[in-house]
Order: structure tokens, then C-alpha cells, then sequence
């Protein structure tokens, strides 16, 4: 077992608190001060992205294991724990969340529709965002699930748009089905283990569960988690979500809620049922390829904007599946990467369409045209974006991508092989947008819209320079994995 290094500060319930006291001081002022409410979200936003990244710089490689620990009994009679812990699985993943968090918050900044509820609602999903990917107790873990699902239905009903009852709905009840399965999983490992804890910690003692328990739950966990993961074939919410959620929400559906359900099974299946891993690690990286073929085969036949990215992020989850699907080091190592990379790159690329909609009012391919002379600032960001999403090199899924691949060409040469092959068709299809939206001839009937002036460039310039700063230096996130995989390695039976 990993050593654990308790805290002497509470610092991951502190970066709660940032969200949980965000959300009380925007209740707490009067709706029609809207101006005073953004500065609010902004500012409390801003607080966890710098609580988020000190976390991700402070954590001690070097001792590795869990730091950061807080632990206090919540309801001993149920083995119910307050159990919070950062390793080199989920600090890339809070890193993620406060940086999306905060350029989503500073995307919206225009937004004058219903400011107090939107900002409320945003700060209520991101407080169970961080919630789960920080808690080592399964009672709290699936508490802090429902707790980041359930606001998205209203920020979609509200706030979006293009059929965005049917999409809200949708998501809704397909990431409902998937808590369904995710209770009775967690409530199974509870009983059978016998030990009278949800702590995960404990649960993960090798002999714990026997084979048949394993492969059963890891089934229905890989299966509820993987819902909102955009698992093929059980993805079909995603790009209707993507199309009709307002921009920021999609930034936060795209770049971090998707990631709940990836991380979910790694720290939940993985962690608990290491031998139903093994056992159904075939099946998942045969629902990984499909979902990568599927994914770019689609996306090359969209011709609405939104569409187009939420078919390439359900092909760039697939490479987390598949990452997942080896049962190696290195994999695990390249999905985490891919996980963090790719919420990134969907977050810049939410925020530069939903520039383009909002001064458009259209996300048809066909109707724009020559953006790069009308909005240069706009397709500048949209390009990085395209660029990251094809794995140009020197940009942060550029590694992720490629680690996973190394590792499924060692495992399922053929799964990795038709991975590979999707990717070029992946980047013929996002090449080919780019070409027609940002290049060619000047839409006349959009040529004198308005570009990202250089205050509302912010948020974008954040997320382009972390895409180009692990690009440069991707030691930086893979060392911090690294000792995360090598640990839970050394612990398997």
C-alpha cells in the first residue's frame, strides 16, 4: 500500500469551499446586480484554479502515494468517511477542473439571461466536480456524482439551444441509467468485502473480493461510469448535449463532467476489482476502437460546428478507453494524460464556436467562410484547437495519444492499428472544417461582425497556453502519474 500523508491544512476542502462559498455569495446577492455576481464567480473561480494548480506543484513526487489526507468518521456506524486525497491520478484531473472552471466562468461573462441562477447552478456542478475526483469513500464519491449531474439538465433546458429540451432530457436520463447501475455496484463491494467501510482504501486490500465479485461489479461499474464517459455504445447523449448546452456549459460537459465517468472507472473498477479489470479489458478495448472508428467516421459526415467537435470528443474518449483497456502502466499513464489534454483542447474549442454562434448565429460549416480575415482572434483559437485535436506534436495530447498507442500496439496490435487509422480520418475531417470555415472566401454577410476583443481573449489565451506548455513539457504531467501507476502496480496481487 501506497503511504498516506495526512494534512495539517484541509487544502482539498478548501477547494470545496471555494465552490460551496462561490455559490452562497451569489444566492445571497440580489439578482439584478449582475455585474457584481460575475465578479463573484470570477473571483471564487479564480481562487480554485490557484488552490488547484498549488495542490498539482506541492504534491511530493518523490514520496509519492497519497497526500493531502483528511479523514474524519461522518456516520461510523455505516463506515461512512469525510475522506479526501490527492495522488497522481486526480490532482491532473483537479488541475483540469479549476482551470476549465475558471475560462468557462470568463467565457460567460456576457451572458445577461437569468446571471444569478446560470453562475449558481455552474458553481453547485463544479462543487461535485471536485468533490468526486478528490474522495477516497464510495458513499461520497457517488453523493458528489448525482451532485455534478443534475444541475446540467436546467443550465441545458434554460440557457441552450437547438432542440435543447430533447438534449437536456436526453442526457438526463441516459447519465441516470448510469447511477442506476453505478449504487448497486457500490453497494455489492460494501457488503461483500465485510468490512463495514466505503473507504476505498481498505476495500482495494488484495483478497478483499473474490474473481466471480470482481468481474461482476467492475461489469456494472464499467458500465454505469462509462455511460457518461461517451462509451460506445452508449454515447448518443453526448453530441446532442454538446449541441444544445450554452458555451461555457459545454466547455464543462466536454472538459471535465466526461472525464468523471473515465475517472470513475479507474479509481472505482480498477482500484477495487483489479481481476474483473483483466477480465473484461478485451470487451473494453473493443468498445474503445469502435467508439474511435465511430467517432471520426461521423464527425466526417457533420456539418454543423458543434456536431463536429462532440463526435471527435467521443473518438478522443475512446483513446482513454483504450488506454484503460490495456492493463499496463504505460496505458493507464497515456489515458490520465489523454484525459487532461483532451478537456483542455474541447474547452478552447467550445469557447472560440460559441464566440463564432453567438456573433454568427449559425454553427452550419457551409454558411461561414474566410473567418480567418473577419475574426482572426476567433479562428486563431478555433485552429489550436483543431490542431491539438489531431495530435500535432508539441502540443499536449500529442504524448497522451502517443503513449496509449505504444501501449495498445503491445497489447491489441489490431485495435491499435484501426486507433491509428482513425486518427487520420479524424484529422482529414477537422482539417476539412478549418479549410471551410477559416479559409476561402469572406462570407459577405459576416464580414463586419465583431472580433474576441483582447479582455474576452483571456480565457482562450489560458487554455492555449496550457495546451503549449505540456506540449513542451509533458514530463511535468506524466512524472506525477507515474507515481500514481507505479504504485497501484506494485499493490496488485
Amino acid at each position: 500500500m501506497a503511504p498516506i500523508a495526512y494534512a495539517r491544512f484541509p487544502f482539498l476542502s478548501l477547494l470545496l469551499l471555494c465552490c460551496i462559498g462561490g455559490l452562497l455569495a451569489i444566492l445571497f446577492t440580489p439578482a439584478a446586480r449582475t455585474r457584481q455576481i460575475k465578479w463573484i464567480s470570477a473571483v471564487f473561480s479564480g481562487l480554485s484554479l490557484v488552490l488547484s494548480a498549488g495542490l498539482f506543484i506541492a504534491y511530493d513526487q518523490s514520496a509519492g502515494g497519497l497526500q493531502f489526507v483528511e479523514k474524519v468518521a461522518w456516520v461510523p456506524s455505516l463506515g461512512i468517511h469525510w475522506f479526501n486525497a490527492a495522488d497522481g491520478f486526480n490532482l491532473p484531473m483537479l488541475l483540469l477542473t479549476g482551470i476549465v472552471f475558471f475560462t468557462g466562468v470568463l467565457t460567460m461573462w456576457e451572458l445577461e439571461t437569468r446571471v444569478k441562477e446560470f453562475f449558481a447552478l455552474i458553481f453547485l456542478l463544479v462543487a461535485g466536480v471536485f468533490g468526486l475526483f478528490m474522495s477516497l469513500d464510495l458513499f461520497f464519491i457517488f453523493v458528489w456524482y448525482d451532485v455534478s449531474l443534475f444541475p446540467m439538465y436546467l443550465l441545458i433546458a434554460v440557457w441552450g439551444s437547438t432542440r435543447k429540451e430533447y438534449g437536456a432530457m436526453k442526457l438526463t436520463l441516459y447519465l441516470l441509467a448510469g447511477s442506476a447501475l453505478i449504487l448497486p455496484a457500490i453497494l455489492y463491494l460494501a457488503v461483500q468485502a465485510g468490512l463495514d467501510t466505503f473507504d476505498i482504501t481498505a476495500l482495494m486490500q488484495p483478497g478483499t473480493f473474490t474473481p466471480y465479485q470482481e468481474k461482476f461489479a467492475f461489469l456494472l461499474l464499467y458500465l454505469g461510469f462509462g455511460i457518461l464517459a461517451g462509451v460506445w455504445p452508449f454515447h448518443t447523449w453526448s453530441p446532442v448535449g454538446h449541441v444544445a448546452a450554452p458555451t461555457g456549459v459545454s466547455m464543462i460537459h466536454a472538459g471535465v463532467l466526461m472525464k468523471i465517468g473515465a475517472f470513475g472507472i479507474l479509481r472505482v473498477g480498477i482500484f477495487l476489482c483489479p481481476t474483473g479489470w483483466q477480465h473484461w479489458a478485451p470487451l473494453m478495448a473493443l468498445l474503445a476502437t469502435v467508439g474511435i472508428v465511430y467517432g471520426a467516421l461521423v464527425g466526417l459526415r457533420q456539418t454543423d460546428l458543434k456536431y463536429v467537435i462532440g463526435y471527435s470528443s467521443v473518438s478522443h474518449m475512446g483513446i482513454v478507453g483504450l488506454g484503460l483497456a490495456t492493463v499496463t502502466a504505460e496505458g493507464l499513464n497515456g489515458a490520465v494524460f489523454q484525459m487532461f489534454a483532451h478537456g483542455v483542447m474541447t474547452a478552447l474549442f467550445f469557447s472560440a464556436v460559441g464566440y463564432i454562434y453567438d456573433r454568427t448565429h449559425t454553427k452550419a460549416v457551409a454558411e461561414l467562410g474566410g473567418l480567418s480575415r473577419s475574426m482572426p482572434r476567433a479562428a486563431s483559437f478555433f485552429i489550436v484547437a483543431a490542431l491539438t485535436g489531431i495530435g500535432v506534436p508539441c502540443l499536449a495530447s500529442f504524448w497522451a495519444e502517443l503513449m496509449v498507442f505504444i501501449a495498445a500496439f503491445k497489447v491489441y496490435p489490431f485495435y491499435g492499428t484501426l486507433a491509428v487509422g482513425a486518427l487520420v480520418i479524424s484529422a482529414l475531417f477537422i482539417l476539412r472544417v478549418v479549410q471551410q470555415t477559416c479559409y476561402g472566401p469572406v462570407n459577405q454577410r459576416l464580414a463586419h461582425l465583431p472580433d474576441i476583443t483582447p479582455l474576452g481573449s483571456i480565457p482562450r489565451v489560458i487554455l492555449v497556453s496550457v495546451i503549449v506548455f505540456f506540449g513542451f513539457f509533458p514530463a511535468l504531467m506524466v512524472n506525477l502519474i507515474q507515481t500514481a501507476t507505479v504504485a497501484f502496480f506494485n499493490g496488485l496481487p
